[in-house]
């Protein structure tokens, strides 16, 4: 009985045996970390251990480095995907170090095989290294780390880059994304779980009967820990009424058709349930995307005259045309929202399961919501 209170992508490891990994964006924090270090101390750690947002703490050996005393110093990690099909797996991530003038904080710049971001829509300005938000806060408080105990200021310049980065970004969608020059370095937890979809699916129905032999009557499937939050802030939901859902909304509908509970929270980022809200109960990027024009025909029902529903169908990402419609009040994440729940309790059909949902950008922010909905 032990195994079965495992459960999500804890659950599908200690299934499948697949061996997890790391993210970019950790390769860059613990590359960040040591050349940091070297720049302060004269001495590169290796290996060098970093601690990831959930309290994880590996330790990562440097592939390369490089010290010119008081002007910079250079480290490498070669990214350890694990058993994920990363296109990624096997890159040499470096990150430079070099000191700033007081004040300046902590200056991010691309290097080589790292893309620049130049369409808007993305949780970066345009013109800023596609170095996303997740990584950018462990480089920091990593680099404040290491100046409080070294002595060393922090403020420095991070510039990221990694070796043939852009001829491996050619097979990511960073180059329809409008992230040119290389790849993004990316990661909300640090770690690379291993995709199996008969395993994740096994973890999720063993989540249900784990929330239902708890007496759960509320339970929430989350599409990532950033919407898992946002679920437990709303609604005050324990640990095991949580359903690591990933991409796998189909999953969760059809195995709460015939286990029931008393109510369903859908929580994930908006462009994932804008899938849902179009019919697609599998949300994953491989085989399901965005359609704009079907955002656009929403925001038409928001009110939105013909300028902006064709702007919304021209947008770059999901994100972006909640932007826009936000810009002229028309509410296009509710209008999401709720077409999502429409579309899962049609998947229930009938079942005893009312259906809240809740859309939320990349920082967390809850950009829509549809209030629950019983049986139709």
């Amino acid at each position: 009985m032990a195994e079965i209170s495992v459960s999500g992508r804890e659950a599908q490891l200690a299934r499948t045996g697949l061996r997890p990994g790391w993210t970019t964006g950790a390769c860059a924090t613990a590359a960040t970390t040591a050349a940091c270090t070297a720049l302060f101390s004269g001495e590169f750690p290796d290996p060098v251990t970093i601690t990831l947002p959930k309290g994880q703490q590996p330790a990562f050996a440097l592939a390369d480095e490089r010290l010119e005393p008081g002007r910079s110093a250079m480290a490498a990690i070669v990214k350890d995907a694990g058993d994920d099909p990363d296109v990624t797996h096997g890159a040499l991530v470096r990150a430079t170090v070099r000191p700033l003038p007081p004040g300046s904080g902590v200056v991010f710049r691309a290097g080589p095989g790292v893309g620049t971001v130049t369409r808007p829509g993305l949780p970066l300005p345009v013109g800023e290294p596609a170095i996303n938000p997740v990584p950018r806060r462990m480089m920091r408080e990593h680099v404040a780390l290491v100046a409080a105990r070294l002595g060393g200021s922090g403020d420095v310049e991070v510039e990221i880059s990694v070796d043939d980065g852009a001829e491996i970004a050619r097979s990511t969608w960073n180059p329809r994304l409008g992230i040119l020059g290389g790849l993004s370095i990316l990661g909300t937890t640090g770690v690379v779980v291993p995709y199996s979809c008969s395993a994740w699916i096994d973890s999720i129905r063993r989540g249900v009967d784990v929330a239902r032999a708890a007496g759960r009557r509320h339970v929430a499937g989350c599409t990532g820990s950033t919407s898992e939050k946002v679920a437990v802030a709303v609604h005050g939901l324990p640990e095991d009424a949580l359903l690591d859902m990933g991409d796998f909304a189909g999953a969760v509908l059809k195995y709460l058709r015939r286990h029931p509970v008393d109510r369903l929270t859908i929580a994930g980022g908006f462009a994932k349930l804008s899938k849902l809200a179009a019919g697609h109960l599998d949300l994953h990027s491989s085989r399901s995307q965005v359609d704009k024009g079907f955002l656009a025909g929403l925001a038409r029902q928001g009110g939105a005259g013909e300028e902006l529903a064709t702007a919304v169908a021209a947008a770059n990402t999901g994100l972006e045309t909640v932007q826009l419609c936000a810009a002229h009040g028309v509410p296009l994440g509710d209008l999401v929202a709720a077409a999502a729940r429409d579309q899962a309790l049609g998947v229930l059909r009938g079942a005893p399961v009312a259906v809240d949902v809740i859309c939320i950008d990349r920082a967390g922010t809850i950009v829509g919501r549809a209030e629950a909905r019983g049986p139709r």
